[in-house]
């Protein structure tokens, strides 16, 4: 334990004045209450329309942001944005090379499997900030929008936390691995939007649509972890057989997704001990 405080006090001493890190966090924490509050004032607009609209839309739609759903909806409409702590990851690790600290860091006695568990902790810590802010987001609005009944049962999906939690993990230790690879900021940001808008969507619909695998277009690595959380419930409603089969596959993407973080991690070490300061 006080070795991983030691490796966390000297990233605190490197990060505390470093003011883009303030506020690409605040922009987080922003972030996650925004846009949930946005996609419960689309939900809100169309349900609260007069007459047999609104009737249908309310019946068809149910309320998603009441609990127990609410839990899920939050989660998959959060899960989007994890792109924003994705540019503080990615920021955090450039640094070290633009300014050079992580050779310092050696040179003050760290082992290089020290820098990496050193940025592994930012990583963790990053994800259960996100984390935390879907937590309180998700019992604000589902206490407000719930029904005494259904406020009875807020813990019934609350495995949606852990799940939120180790998809940001995953998706955040991928950014960290781009932005250990390019080591510049601006490269590393531009390959890895590229890819997350570019090129694994495009993979995903060769492999699955044009080779005929769709199976093996799941295991793309940000496919991998977006299918821990599944489109919310009320989406679900419009391919119930495909809604099913995606919740009842939770657990084999648990475990792909521990897996590939697992290798994300055990590479950076490997590439790190080879590798020139």
């Amino acid at each position: 334990m006080y070795y991983m405080i030691s490796l966390i006090k000297t990233e605190w001493l490197k990060l505390k004045k470093y003011r883009i890190f303030w506020w690409m966090l605040v922009i987080v924490a922003l972030t996650y209450p925004g846009i949930n509050l946005m996609f419960y004032k689309v939900y809100s607009s169309i349900t609260a329309k007069e007459g047999m609209e609104g009737s249908l839309m309310k019946m068809l739609i149910g309320n998603p942001f009441a609990f127990p759903e609410a839990w899920h909806t939050i989660a998959y409409f959060s899960s989007w944005f994890v792109l924003v702590p994705s540019i503080l990851i990615i920021m955090i690790i450039s640094n070290e090379y633009t300014y050079k600290t992580n050779r310092q860091n050696v040179i003050d006695g760290w082992s290089r499997k020290e820098f990496i568990l050193s940025k592994l902790f930012i990583v963790i810590i990053v994800s259960i900030i996100a984390t935390l802010m879907f937590t309180i987001i998700t019992i604000i609005l589902g206490l407000n929008y719930s029904t005494e009944i259904q406020a009875t049962r807020w813990n019934e999906q609350i495995k949606y936390i852990f799940l939120f939690l180790l998809q940001t993990f995953s998706q955040l230790s991928l950014a960290f691995f781009v932005g250990f690879i390019f080591k510049r900021s601006f490269i590393a940001l531009g390959v890895f939007f590229f890819y997350l808008i570019i090129v694994e969507p495009s993979l995903y619909f060769l492999i699955d649509k044009y080779f005929e695998l769709p199976t093996l277009a799941k295991l793309l690595p940000l496919e991998l972890s977006d299918r821990l959380i599944p489109p919310a419930a009320f989406l679900g409603k419009f391919n119930k057989e495909a809604y099913e089969q995606s919740l009842d596959n939770i657990n084999l993407h648990i475990l792909y997704t521990v897996i590939f973080t697992f290798l994300i991690w055990l590479f950076s070490i490997k590439i790190y001990n080879k590798r020139d300061l």
